[in-house]
């Protein structure tokens, strides 16, 4: 019995490399070192062979535990066709998956080759339609996927109203006058998305914000890290880059033009998807800060504090940019 219970634990990298050499048909032993902690606990996996393996170690997350089920499905149905995409590499017993015991819990881990090329440029409209035709051709195939069993649906009530839940919970925002500012914009925005009645569902990468890619040598975009995705909006989907080129700070919406002309060469958007997809960043804004307002008891409050001066952004980007406008 502890006397203090964990949120999270940091495996031994030992611990990490037994279990990989246990359980993947890898050229042994494999070596691993830590890449990142965070929302996740990313490893490099190298085998005795030189082929190199990226390992992930999904977290404990407010939402609940990973659907990597679902997640590796989808993987597997992409590469199948054909889009360009980190896949999960099987195990010894050919499953996508496993899970494991940590002292907070179960954690879920996926094993996926390391891809090649190289981090995208984010002044590069090159870069931004090579993200812009994957998402593309992800949401093309998506098509075709029937997912059985999912978890989460991105939906409002997903991106949205828990997140927003989570961030006036958790201390983080003390001033009682910016909840309330949040809550009035968060329900503003529910209003009018839920008003459009007839957006184009898909099952999203959900975190296309035009990084979680490498750039192969042919140019197109490879996606990685699909561990916030599901079915939902395609107008969030699309959101999500739009958002990474105007929140914190950041103004230019010249990427954002380059992503959508690739898109729509690949597939159409309709007026109204586009239009939800300025409103869809205000939601991503919020779901980011409740992500990471609930890990403030694991943080600490003061890594989370600019959540509270988020609200400004938000403002801003309602009354700039949610417009009645002609497209």
């Amino acid at each position: 019995m502890l006397d203090f219970d964990p949120l999270y634990s940091t495996p031994q990298v030992a611990a990490i490399e037994q279990f990989i050499n246990q359980h993947y048909p890898l050229a042994g032993p494999v070596s691993c070192r830590m890449l990142q902690r965070g929302l996740n606990d990313v490893y490099l996996a190298i085998a005795s062979n030189g082929e190199r393996y990226v390992f992930r170690l999904s977290h404990r997350r407010a939402r609940g535990p990973a659907d990597v089920k679902t997640e590796t499905a989808f993987l597997a149905h992409l590469a199948q066709s054909g889009v360009p995409v980190a896949a999960p590499i099987p195990t010894c017993e050919g499953a996508l998956f496993l899970e494991g015991d940590a002292p907070e819990g179960v954690r879920q881990a996926v094993l996926f080759r390391e891809i090649g090329g190289r981090k995208p440029d984010a002044a590069d409209a090159g870069d931004a339609r090579a993200n812009g035709k994957t998402l593309a051709l992800l949401h093309n195939a998506a098509e075709a996927f029937q997912p059985e069993g999912v978890l989460y649906r991105l939906d409002l009530e997903h991106l949205l109203h828990r997140p927003l839940a989570r961030t006036c919970d958790s201390g983080v925002v003390e001033d009682a006058e910016v909840r309330s500012d949040l809550e009035d914009i968060a329900a503003r925005t529910a209003k009018t998305i839920e008003a459009f009645g007839d957006l184009t569902s898909t099952y999203c990468h959900g975190d296309c914000h035009g990084f979680n890619a490498r750039i192969n040598d042919a140019g197109e975009a490879v996606f990685f890290d699909f561990d916030d995705g599901g079915p939902g909006y395609l107008a969030y989907d699309l959101s999500v880059f739009l958002w990474a080129q105007t929140s914190f700070g950041r103004r230019s919406t010249a990427m954002w033009d380059a992503f959508v002309d690739a898109y729509r060469a690949v597939r159409p958007i309709t007026p109204d998807d586009f239009e939800a997809a300025h409103r869809c960043v205000i939601v991503r804004h919020i779901w980011l800060m409740g992500e990471y307002a609930s890990r403030a008891q694991e943080w600490g409050s003061e890594t989370v504090g600019w959540i509270a001066r988020e609200a400004n952004f938000l403002r801003r980007w309602e009354s700039e940019r949610c417009v009645d406008r002609l497209f």
